[in-house]
C-alpha cells in the first residue's frame, strides 16, 4: 500500500506564522478499501459530527440488521435501501416522539444514519447504524425549542419495534414486487438479467462463500470463539430479534460525554478494512482477525 507513505510522494506544508513546517504525504485518490484514506475519512466524518451537527444533549445508538436474503437485495437495489431507511426513520422518530408525550406536529427528533455494507468478516452485510437524539425538542410557552428526553427503550418496545419495521419493510417490498408471498412461503423475485456476475459476487459474500478462484463455491474457513450466554428472559435487554431482523440500542452518550460520542462517530463511519487486522499465516494464506 502506497497511500499516505511520503516515498511515494509528498507536499511540504508551511505555517505563515511560526513558519513550523509538516510533511504531508499523498493519498491514492482512488475507491476501494485503502485503510489510510478509509481512516482519514474517518476521522473528518466525525470531527463534522462532533463540531457542527450534534447538539448537546444525549445521544443514543440504534443499530438495524436484516436477514441475509433482505441484505442481498438491498446491495442489489440501492434506491431501495433509501426506501427503507425512510420507513426505519419515521419508526423510531414517531416512538421517541409518542414516548415523550408529544405528536409529530408539535415535537421533532432527529439521526444521523451511515450505512454500512460490511460485516466484521468482511462479507456483504447491509445495516444501518443510526445515532438518534434521546429525546425530541417541542416548543414551550415562550416559543422556544425545549429539549425533553425519554427513557431508555424496554426489551418490550424494541421488541414491538422490531415486529412493525419487519412487518413494515416487507409490506414496502411486495408492493415493489419484489417480495411475493402464499399462504405458506415467500420468496424473492428477481427481474431478468439480474443473474450477472456481480449478483453472484454479492450471493456469495453475504452467505460468507469463497466467490472466485478454484475453491468457489466453499465456505469460508472461519475461527472464531465461542458467544456469550444469551438469557431471553433478561427484560434489561437492549436487543430484540424478529425474523431474522436484529434491533439494538444498548450504546449511548451522555450529553457531556463528546469523547464517547466521538468514538462512536468513528465507530459507524469506520473503514471496511483495517489494516491493523491483516496478516499472513505460515502457509502464505491471508488471515483477517
Amino acid at each position: 500500500l502506497q497511500c499516505g507513505r511520503l516515498e511515494y510522494g509528498f507536499m511540504r506544508v508551511r505555517c505563515e506564522d511560526c513558519h513550523h513546517e509538516r510533511l504531508v504525504a499523498f493519498s491514492c485518490k482512488r475507491r476501494g478499501f485503502c485503510p489510510s484514506c478509509g481512516a482519514r475519512r474517518m476521522a473528518e466524518s466525525a470531527a463534522l459530527l462532533i463540531d457542527e451537527v450534534f447538539p448537546k444533549e444525549p445521544i443514543r445508538q440504534w443499530v438495524l440488521s436484516f436477514p441475509f436474503q433482505l441484505r442481498f437485495l438491498l446491495a442489489r437495489h440501492p434506491q431501495l435501501m433509501g426506501q427503507v431507511l425512510s420507513i426505519v426513520y419515521r419508526t423510531l422518530s414517531t416512538h421517541l416522539i409518542k414516548k415523550a408525550g408529544y405528536t409529530k406536529a408539535s415535537a421533532q427528533t432527529g439521526s444521523v444514519t451511515l450505512i454500512q455494507r460490511f460485516g466484521s468478516a468482511l462479507n456483504l452485510n447491509v445495516h444501518y447504524h443510526m445515532l438518534f437524539l434521546d429525546g425530541v425538542y417541542a416548543e414551550d410557552d415562550y416559543g422556544k425549542q425545549r429539549f425533553h428526553r425519554v427513557k431508555a427503550p424496554t426489551y418490550d418496545e424494541l421488541n414491538t419495534l422490531a415486529h412493525t419495521l419487519s412487518h413494515r419493510i416487507a409490506r414496502c417490498m411486495e408492493k415493489r414486487g419484489i417480495l411475493e408471498r402464499d399462504a405458506e412461503n415467500t420468496w424473492l423475485t428477481l427481474e431478468e438479467g439480474e443473474d450477472d456476475t456481480l449478483t453472484q459476487l454479492h450471493g456469495a459474500s453475504v452467505t460468507y462463500r469463497i466467490a472466485v478462484g478454484p475453491q468457489q463455491g466453499r465456505k469460508v474457513f472461519t475461527l472464531q470463539t465461542l458467544p456469550g450466554r444469551e438469557d431471553k428472559a433478561d427484560s434489561s435487554s437492549r436487543v430484540a430479534n424478529h425474523a431474522g431482523f436484529s434491533l439494538h440500542a444498548g450504546v449511548m452518550a451522555e450529553a457531556h460525554q463528546r469523547d464517547k460520542l466521538e468514538r462512536l462517530c468513528r465507530y459507524i463511519s469506520r473503514p471496511a478494512v483495517s489494516e491493523k487486522r491483516l496478516a499472513l499465516t505460515a502457509n502464505g494464506q491471508v488471515r483477517y482477525e
